[in-house]
């Protein structure tokens, strides 16, 4: 029996909408059969989303999406099957919280300087778990009717060049992978066509990644298109990287990326499941969470 691989969600613990809970219940329902709670920056979320698969018997994958800076963009980076007690891992993420409250609060000042105010207050108010991001603004500013989507108030507001852009002062490609590698984990490399990279700088960003340690590259993902499916696989095939599959599902809100729904991994690739690496991770309370290429419990 084949199983739904999805390594790439997110919860409310970040800028998803569901608990962890409700995320894990919902991945079973779709089908999916080993998931991945990747957060950003944080894995405050592990140990809950590891109880209920448990008891649904659905795999859980402890996660995390880590914001790095590379050649002054920023870039994210999945770790799968992370030990998050490991101290470099969560000194590290630490850092990068710290830097996230001072983000949310200059984006508040520069849009109460284009007359928007009250939106560290609205964004605090969306915010669940202790990330604050740019989403959460972005659905505080589609609620007080500045733009129609999440989608818009980011190209209106918080891209390069508008009102609420703060550019990002992340953890650099190697340290991040280290923290990765340090807490026994897989890097990967999240949503690479996603980028405003040209096809070369493209390849020496997954070039370098490699370098840094990392084993995998996100080929099929919820924001990649099927000819970005082919050149991701083509990517990975060419240099050597295992292949990851994720949905980067963040709730119901997009009905356009569901958990369950995501297409198989192109001939040719080899699944970031398969690879030497893969297997039993410790989670947040310390249980151990079965290896995804056991089988279903």
């Amino acid at each position: 029996m084949s199983i739904d691989y999805d390594l790439h969600s997110h919860s409310r613990a970040s800028d998803g909408t569901l608990t962890p809970t409700e995320l894990v219940r919902r991945a079973r329902a779709q089908g999916v059969g080993a998931l991945a709670l990747t957060d950003h920056d944080v894995t405050d979320g592990l140990a809950e989303a590891a109880r209920e698969a448990a008891a649904l018997g659905l795999q859980l994958v402890p996660g995390v999406e880590v914001s790095v800076t590379w050649n002054h963009q920023t870039v994210h980076i999945v770790g799968l099957n992370i030990d998050p007690g490991e101290p470099a891992l969560a000194a590290g993420l630490a850092r990068l919280q710290e830097f996230r409250q001072w983000r949310c609060e200059e984006i508040a000042r520069r849009l109460e300087k284009r007359g928007i105010g009250g939106a560290l207050e609205g964004a605090r108010a969306l915010a669940t778990g202790s990330v604050v991001s740019r989403t959460h603004f972005a659905r505080f500013l589609v609620a007080q009717g500045r733009a129609e989507s999440v989608r818009d108030v980011f190209k209106r507001y918080l891209v390069h060049g508008k009102p609420g852009h703060v550019p990002g002062q992340w953890a650099p490609l190697e340290e991040a992978v280290g923290w990765i590698r340090g807490s026994g984990g897989q890097a990967v490399l999240a949503h690479p066509a996603r980028y405003r990279l040209t096809a070369t700088r493209r390849r020496q960003l997954a070039g370098e990644f490699q370098e840094c340690g990392g084993e995998g590259i996100e080929v099929v993902s919820g924001s990649h298109s099927r000819d970005d499916v082919a050149n991701m696989a083509q990517l990975a095939r060419r240099i050597g990287l295992y292949a990851s599959r994720g949905s980067d599902y963040h709730g119901p809100e997009q009905p356009y990326i569901e958990l369950g729904r995501l297409p198989p991994l192109p001939e040719g690739c080899q699944p970031i499941w398969e690879s030497p690496g893969w297997g039993s991770a410790v989670c947040a309370d310390s249980r151990a969470v079965p290896s995804p290429s056991l089988g279903l419990a």
